[in-house]
């Protein structure tokens, strides 16, 4: 590891970071919304992909691999959450969380855009440290074909999920009822599970070489967001009141996959 190189590495990314997050706050500011900043939260983690496969001096392969990975990922992520932003309100997270804490700009700063940039940062820590990492050996290549199928089982659930979810509101005649079909039958969450396989995904090719295993804080931390912080948990709180969502909640898994139960055999 060469931590001259790393050091750069993450003093670019933190700036890249800062000034994307400032930019989209300029944005948020003129179209007087501030749910804009979750279109930028894929490509932010492209960035920085971009930024440590170019000034890395670790394994070339593993370091075009992560490149290739994360800007699929996120630049998918970031055009859909474009379409599914644009034309509408803001997002009642950020209103309830502006309500609580003030509205002032430099509130809404602070709570919103740089508590992004920052989590953008400690979460793609597993990509930095990568690109400036040794060869890939023995074990590792290993893990580097399970980091790589996992990233597509993530892939997998979270495009779907997107688009089955975008169908199914489109349909007028299913507005107010409970999206229940595809893999929504079988996980209330298939687009957080996603992330979640994706990142636990890129860990693992992180982690063919020393010192990547080190960043796994990154994954249990991004795991813990999708899962009990602004993810999964928020999201069931604000639908809990929505006709239908308790019958929802008792047939479908909470997070993980697994077949939807039939009326009647909840427990």
């Amino acid at each position: 590891m060469n931590w001259a190189v790393e050091t750069t590495i993450w003093l670019c990314t933190a700036l890249a970071l800062l000034v994307l997050q400032a930019l989209t706050f300029a944005v948020a500011r003129r179209l007087g919304r501030y749910n804009v900043v979750d279109v930028i939260w894929g490509a932010g983690f492209a960035l920085v992909a971009l930024i440590a496969a170019g000034l890395g001096d670790g394994s070339l392969n593993r370091r075009i691999l992560l490149l290739v990975l994360v800007t699929l990922w996120g630049l998918r992520l970031s055009y859909y959450m474009l379409r599914r932003t644009a034309g509408h309100g803001e997002d009642p997270r950020y209103a309830d969380l502006l309500s609580r804490h003030g509205d002032s700009p430099v509130s809404a700063f602070t709570r919103i855009f740089l508590t992004q940039a920052v989590a953008q940062w400690v979460i793609s820590l597993p990509l930095q440290v990568s690109a400036a990492a040794g060869p890939t050996r023995g074990p590792g290549r290993a893990a580097v074909v399970a980091g790589v199928l996992l990233w597509g089982v993530g892939v997998f659930f979270e495009a779907l999920g997107d688009r089955q979810l975008a169908r199914f509101k489109s349909d007028p005649a299913n507005r107010g009822r409970i999206m229940d079909r595809g893999l929504w039958s079988w996980t209330r969450h298939p687009n957080y599970f996603g992330d979640f396989c994706v990142w636990w995904g890129l860990w693992l090719v992180a982690a063919a070489a020393w010192p990547g295993v080190l960043t796994v804080f990154a994954p249990v931390i991004m795991s813990y967001l999708l899962i009990r912080g602004t993810g999964a948990r928020l999201l069931e709180h604000t639908m809990a009141d929505r006709p239908g969502y308790r019958e929802y909640q008792r047939r479908t898994a909470p997070f993980f996959p697994r077949p939807p139960r039939r009326a009647g055999h909840d427990h």
